[in-house]
């Protein structure tokens, strides 16, 4: 099955409803059914006391690549939104890009299930291992 939306549509909506994302340096890279890939470009301001990239940043990037995995099913939508993220810290990144990894669990209906994978650039050991939920707005083309 093919994604129900392209990258540049995803830039036109990023560009037009959610400023956050080119205030952050974040990219979509890749697209499928139900998969994405998406980097935020590595920059100062993103680092916490300790050295590390802030959790909001990153649960910011895995919250876009939540989105992007719902809108890849069900097309350009307006209230596609999280309902729930749950998010495990493993190990400190790198001051690297750090590269969002993630794919659809379960799509029904009226919400969507996403696992999304932290990582820094060019190191292979997870960073963080986010789950969300997203709700499908009621009449949007079934995700299943």
């Amino acid at each position: 099955m093919a994604s129900k939306i392209t990258i540049p549509e995803i830039q036109a909506i990023l560009d037009a409803e959610l400023p956050l994302v080119d205030v952050l340096g974040m990219q979509v890279e890749e697209v499928t059914a139900g998969t994405c890939r998406v980097r935020m470009r590595f920059k100062p301001d993103l680092i916490r006391p300790g050295g590390t990239v802030a959790g909001p940043a990153m649960m910011a990037l895995a919250d876009l690549a939540m989105y992007v995995v719902v809108l890849s099913l069900v097309g350009p939508v307006d209230l596609a939104v999280t309902t729930n993220l749950n998010i495990n810290f493993l190990r400190k990144p790198g001051p690297k890009d750090m590269i969002a990894e993630g794919r659809v669990i379960k799509a029904g209906k009226r919400l969507a299930v996403v696992e999304v994978d932290l990582y820094s650039e060019g190191d292979p050991q997870m960073v963080a291992h986010v789950t969300g939920t997203y709700s499908i707005p009621p009449g949007t083309p079934d995700a299943a």
